[in-house]
């Protein structure tokens, strides 16, 4: 079972995530906080696997929030579920610990497989957040146009299988490509290749 902490200061949204995630089987909702300051309290007291974070919070915003919860409850993952989607709030929220980015406008089985995968220790970058990293800020002048392909599917939180179906390409191209992008990107798994787009760590 995937305990999730659902953080958002929109009473509306915030009980209408935790109500489609409590009809999940393998998911239960075990608080709910309308600032940062009671989702650093929670986090911290319920120990989530999953905090589920908008960054425009009232007093503490989401960014300090989400620093704070590494700190006190690092097994807690935090999954940045926002309407804002500039490069600068991705970058920042992943420096400060969050393991994934998607936009409120995310699909629920894109959310659900979100959670599931940061749960698991993955990471996860929604497809035009994961995009627009792995294309911009000099990783186009190191990446191979499929490199940055099969980089922004490891975003996603795609398998190497599941990359292969997606490109059409065969297992052994996708560990080749995902091998040439950790050598180039000087990163020793695929979380952290994910994270380094852009300078992400």
């Amino acid at each position: 079972m995937i305990g999730v902490l659902v953080v958002d200061d929109h009473p509306l949204f915030r009980s209408g995530l935790a109500g489609l995630l409590a009809t999940v089987p393998d998911v239960e909702v075990v608080g709910e906080a309308a600032d940062g300051d009671a989702a650093v309290a929670q986090a911290v007291a319920l120990r989530p696997d999953v905090v589920l974070m908008d960054l425009n919070l009232p007093g503490t915003p989401g960014l300090e929030a989400t620093r704070r919860i590494g700190e006190a409850a690092p097994e807690c993952a935090v999954l940045v579920l926002t309407m804002v989607a500039d490069d600068a709030s991705v970058v920042a929220a992943l420096r400060v610990g969050a393991r994934g980015y998607l936009r409120k406008e995310a699909g629920q089985d894109e959310v659900l497989a979100a959670i599931r995968t940061v749960a698991a220790g993955g990471a996860v970058l929604g497809p035009g957040v994961a995009t627009r990293l792995a294309t911009g800020g000099g990783l186009a002048e190191t990446l191979t146009p499929r490199e940055s392909e099969v980089l922004a599917l490891l975003g996603r939180g795609l398998g190497n299988g599941e990359i292969a179906r997606e490109l059409g390409v065969s297992l052994k191209t996708v560990q080749n490509h995902v091998s040439a992008v950790l050598g180039k990107l000087q990163v020793r798994d695929r979380t952290q290749a994910a994270f380094r787009a852009r300078g992400l760590e």
